[in-house]
């Protein structure tokens, strides 16, 4: 049974990432803030935290620096992040954190099962909506179409 730390200072949040992922076999923490996120992952030890950007006094982006810190001294186990990132702008500091994958708001559930699901089996996740469209140039393309 996976265990899900969710970490939002904004209930709606946390209620919308909960109605994605929750199950009968998904077990499902809250905290309101970096403190208490802390505190909730040295005692329940979650599979996946996941974080949003925007939290009061310290946002997803300072927590996860800080279990990546926590971490490295030995007092906290490697728990894979989630980042519920705002704006694209902001995958260069989720990349910085340390944190596996992230996603962009607006919230969606397949996103957010696709994300949770491949951090729980142990693979990054990069939010598909984010990579670039690729740029066709015509010209480049005239010798092959003329060919076929």
């Amino acid at each position: 049974m996976p265990k899900l730390a969710i970490v939002s200072d904004i209930e709606a949040v946390r209620l919308r990432v909960r109605s994605c992922l929750e199950g009968p076999d998904t077990e499902i923490r809250e905290a309101p803030s970096g403190p208490e996120a802390i505190c909730v992952f040295r005692d329940e030890e979650p599979d996946l935290a996941i974080l949003d950007m925007q939290v009061g006094s310290m946002g997803g982006i300072a927590i996860c620096m800080e279990m990546r810190l926590v971490e490295s001294y030995g007092d906290l186990p490697h728990i894979p992040v989630l980042l519920l990132l705002d704006r694209r702008a902001d995958v260069f500091l989720a990349k910085r954190s340390g944190a596996e994958g992230w996603v962009v708001k607006p919230l969606d559930p397949a996103r957010l099962a696709a994300a949770a699901g491949a951090l729980l089996i142990g693979q990054p996740y990069r939010d598909p909506s984010l990579m670039p469209h690729p740029i066709v140039n015509p010209v480049t393309l005239r010798p092959a179409l003329e060919a076929g």
